[in-house]
């Protein structure tokens, strides 16, 4: 299975296809670096440190971190990819989180995000019933 670090072309204008007015959640699953490729301490340092901008950014919008915490295990299903955290961000609408995401603020911290992240999976979530 493949684990990036930017999305595609075609994943943003998926997203933006929805029909779903609302807020969106994503879903971060993160795993990272041993090391930080700009040798600023460990990639979770580096990462930490972006997450930590990325908040006061996502939160300026009108959007929130709901939770985060370590992955302790895989319960039901496998795969090849082990992840380390997930966190879920709440974010306005799909549109709002297009925008923050594309923003020179975001640019801006990307670099500590590039050199701590070895991968991740980023799921849209949108609040419903089974």
């Amino acid at each position: 299975m493949e684990i990036a670090v930017l999305p595609q072309g075609e994943q943003i204008s998926e997203l933006l296809q929805s029909k779903e007015p609302g807020p969106v959640v994503m879903l971060n699953l993160l795993r990272f670096k041993e090391l930080a490729e700009d040798g600023s301490g460990t990639g979770r340092e580096a990462y930490g440190r972006y997450a930590a901008e990325m908040r006061k950014i996502v939160e300026a919008a009108g959007g929130r971190f709901v939770w985060s915490g370590r992955v302790d295990s895989q319960v039901i299903g496998s795969s090849d990819v082990v992840f380390e955290v997930a966190a879920l961000v709440e974010y306005p609408s799909r549109e709002a989180f297009v925008k923050i995401a594309m923003s020179p603020e975001v640019e801006a911290i990307g670099v500590d995000r590039t050199a701590g992240l070895e991968g991740q999976w980023l799921i849209a979530c949108t609040e419903g019933t089974l």
